[in-house]
């Protein structure tokens, strides 16, 4: 062997190996993988649960929209997860022949297993106000707890919440609410005198599109990952991340709006001219107010700030997938919970085979099913992170040290944030962990 080989063989890497705490994730970063390891079961567990996920998802969109779009400022919407034709057949603009940017090869309307859970339900072909009322549905309060996450973390990224505030908002607001309560001079009355009250409803609303419209291209995203794992098409837990980084690209730039429609008027509340994006306005605020944020849960933790039982700035709350404990989650109204049980209606054959195997089988799927959420919302965010990377920094093989100095510090700001003792990435580096 020659001395040109052998040393070319043996160069040392362009930057030093990094000490930080998570220093195999990160190098794995840099690699271009996934904060979670790519092993077979992990690939499994995350594109059965995306399948999962997706499809009460597919209400969850349509239903946002409904609530901030038609239902709007209703004083008693006692029937906002009533779900009327219209928008069950309305046609998602990532899916069927009509979208301009297909992603997911299926049909554009409600997905089929919605369909037929929506009229069956877990007992029977029942009048829907009976499933309601026995809570046999898809659980909306989950979307709209997110929602809220979202309107309470506001001014994370974009100019959305910015906009809110400014004059141009409240002008549009303005008179959507006033055309909605024509007539009713009651409200009328109640408006001028409190100018602020219905403003912070339809600044809620606004949210209400924000995260439908965020989730309406989720929806198709999980879809089409679950169909291309069925027919071998991806094979590791990077590729997964990698259609995820692909698909967060090729839709960055779709508008975030919100428009309501009132006696078959409409009104541009924040209008597309604005120049809102999915990336900007609604995909990174949703990872930060959702997978890091939230709040505590009512009835798990108190609210008594005085005794610093919770943080003393939002920025430092910590309550998202990406820290939860999911074994005491377990009470009834409790988001994850809802949502848990949502999925648990569709999840695939080779996952409820998979629950059967370990720990107390179909009695604990509930809790398998939410570690295995865990580590699906990892592996987005270990998309979103590479995401901003491609964006703000340097490719991966960069020849230039610093350059890949540049990505270390990046990674390494974002490993900071899993230093808490109550993060998930040291439990989902372990197989057992379920």
């Amino acid at each position: 062997m020659s001395t040109t080989a052998a040393s070319e063989r043996t160069q040392a890497p362009l930057i030093p190996p990094s000490t930080h705490r998570y220093a195999e994730v990160i190098h794995r970063l840099e690699a271009g993988g996934s904060m979670l390891p790519d092993t077979p079961e992990n690939l499994q567990q995350i594109i059965g649960i995306y399948k999962a996920y997706a499809v009460p998802m597919d209400f969850y969109w349509r239903d946002l929209l409904y609530i901030a779009e038609r239902v709007f400022l209703e004083p008693l919407p006692a029937f906002k997860y009533f779900l009327p034709q219209e928008y069950l057949d309305r046609p998602n603009s990532y899916a069927g022949d009509q979208s301009q940017l297909r992603i997911w090869r299926g049909g554009e309307k409600a997905h089929p297993e919605l369909l037929a859970f929506m009229e069956r339900g877990e007992t029977s072909r029942l009048p829907k106000l009976l499933h309601h009322l026995w809570h046999d549905r898809i659980n909306m309060e989950f979307a709209e707890a997110c929602m809220q996450a979202m309107f309470w973390h506001q001014g994370m990224g974009g100019r959305f919440n910015d906009y809110l505030d400014s004059d141009a908002y409240r002008t549009n607001a303005d008179r959507a609410i006033r055309a909605y309560f024509r007539g009713n001079p009651l409200m009328l009355g109640l408006h001028r005198l409190f100018p602020d009250l219905f403003l912070e409803k339809v600044k809620q609303l606004s949210f209400c599109s924000n995260l439908g419209l965020f989730w309406e291209v989720m929806a198709p995203v999980f879809f089409e990952m679950s169909d291309l794992y069925d027919e071998g098409r991806l094979s590791s837990v990077p590729e997964a991340m990698e259609f995820l980084v692909n698909g967060i690209f090729a839709v960055a730039g779709r508008p975030i709006y919100h428009h309501v429609v009132i006696r078959g008027e409409l009104f541009e509340i924040i209008p597309k001219g604005e120049g809102f994006t999915w990336l900007y306005e609604a995909a990174l605020p949703y990872v930060e107010a959702v997978f890091y944020r939230t709040s505590p849960f009512r009835g798990t933790k108190s609210y008594n700030a005085q005794a610093g039982q919770v943080p003393a700035k939002q920025a430092d709350f910590h309550y998202g997938i990406l820290y939860a404990d999911v074994f005491p989650v377990g009470s009834a109204g409790i988001p994850p919970t809802l949502l848990m049980q949502d999925m648990l209606h569709f999840l695939p054959p080779y996952l409820q085979d998979l629950y059967r195997q370990h720990k107390r089988g179909e009695a604990d799927q509930l809790v398998q099913l939410g570690i295995t959420f865990q580590r699906s919302m990892v592996n987005v965010t270990s998309a979103v992170i590479q995401a901003l990377r491609a964006a703000l920094f340097y490719p991966l093989d960069d020849p230039d040290p610093h350059h890949l100095l540049a990505n270390r510090h990046f990674f390494e700001a974002q490993m900071d944030r899993f230093l808490r003792p109550e993060a998930c990435i040291d439990a989902v580096q372990n197989q057992d962990y379920r």
